[in-house]
């Protein structure tokens, strides 16, 4: 089985994640390499990583460029991926690793984003609870459209969601505090991004309820089965290139102690390729994530607060996106899920 592939914004990190990830996927050949700005010039002057794909020459986005491929992943800034997947056949597998159809809701698209919405697709994460017995896998097979998660988004959700669906928190009072690396704000020259401003600085964003994250958190935790999620959620920048170290706490259901905190999580993840639940009293570090399409949980309970905590670890660029859409392109196409993905980690 030889599968061609397109990649959009192939010289943006997102763009790049997905084809270091490709190269070693043994089902597929790597075909247009397309751009905005970078069209016309040579693919390693922007991602000399990638050697194999080096003298290639970045074409534009085109439909013409794009057409004869198996599947296109679009890795363009937010507000861009409709108009390009208009332009596509149905038959193609189209996967946008932007936000642009992830968002159930025309109105919260409105209220964060700002523009019209493009369409609400398939979502790419394989994990998600989807009512009482089923996983958003189930969905995916066959399908020619998929919206891959956000990566701030995949983390809070894995990591909250077993104990969102096995009703041992209260789901109203959610609190999610995140250490993000600096790619998960792309490749665009901006002030705030530079070596100068972010070396040895933390730095929040998206405070007070606007981060265009949190509809996309409680749209998937309403799927788990949080009918009334609200979340206050803090994303801070910190001096790393790659990863995400989620922290998640929810108030405790008068029943719930740590034991059935436990078996919950347990539960839900003991059969998952790619979520691994660490033994009690180890906690996830992002390094351990590093390269790897995992998400490492640690999870307990703070019994003076009456909370829930969770950790979760992941690479934001892997986990958070690339990998996550090559994940999701094997259940389309009918491959075994794992095909072409690791859970080993580069670290140090």
């Amino acid at each position: 089985m030889s599968i061609k592939v397109a990649v959009t914004g192939a010289t943006g990190y997102a763009g790049g994640e997905v084809l270091r990830l490709l190269l070693a996927h043994p089902e597929v050949e790597i075909g247009a390499l397309t751009g905005a700005s970078t069209a016309g010039t040579r693919f390693g002057q922007h991602q000399p990583h990638l050697l194999p794909l080096a003298d290639r020459i970045v074409a534009e986005t085109t439909p013409e460029n794009l057409a004869g491929h198996d599947v296109v992943f679009l890795a363009l800034p937010h507000g861009a991926s409709g108009a390009v997947a208009a332009q596509l056949p149905d038959d193609v597998l189209v996967i946008d690793c932007g936000a642009d159809h992830r968002l159930e809701s025309a109105a919260d698209w409105t209220t964060y984003y700002g523009s019209e919405h493009a369409g609400t697709w398939p979502y790419g994460l394989p994990e998600l609870i989807v009512g009482e017995e089923s996983r958003q896998r189930e969905v995916l097979p066959g399908v020619r459209r998929i919206a891959v998660p956000g990566c701030n988004v995949t983390a809070v959700t894995l990591g909250l969601q077993p104990a969102v669906a096995a009703g041992i928190v209260e789901s109203a009072d959610l609190v999610a505090v995140l250490a993000n690396g600096f790619s998960g704000a792309g490749k665009a020259l901006k002030p705030h991004l530079l070596a100068a401003e972010g070396l040895g600085a933390a730095s929040p964003y998206g405070v007070g309820g606007v981060h265009r994250h949190i509809p996309e958190i409680l749209q998937n935790l309403r799927h788990a089965g949080a009918d009334e999620a609200t979340i206050s959620f803090t994303p801070t920048l910190v001096p790393m290139a790659r990863g995400i170290l989620a922290t998640a706490t929810a108030r405790l259901a008068s029943h719930a102690t740590s034991e059935v905190v436990r078996d919950a999580y347990d539960a839900v993840y003991a059969d998952e390729p790619f979520v691994h639940v660490l033994p009690e009293g180890q906690w996830p570090t992002t390094a351990a994530a590093i390269g790897a399409n995992t998400a490492l949980i640690g999870v307990t309970v703070d019994d003076r607060a009456g909370r829930l905590v969770t950790v979760t670890a992941i690479d934001n660029l892997v986990k958070g996106t690339a990998g996550g859409a090559i994940q999701s392109m094997n259940l389309a196409l009918g491959l075994p899920e794992t095909t072409g993905l690791t859970t080993i980690g580069v670290a140090p």
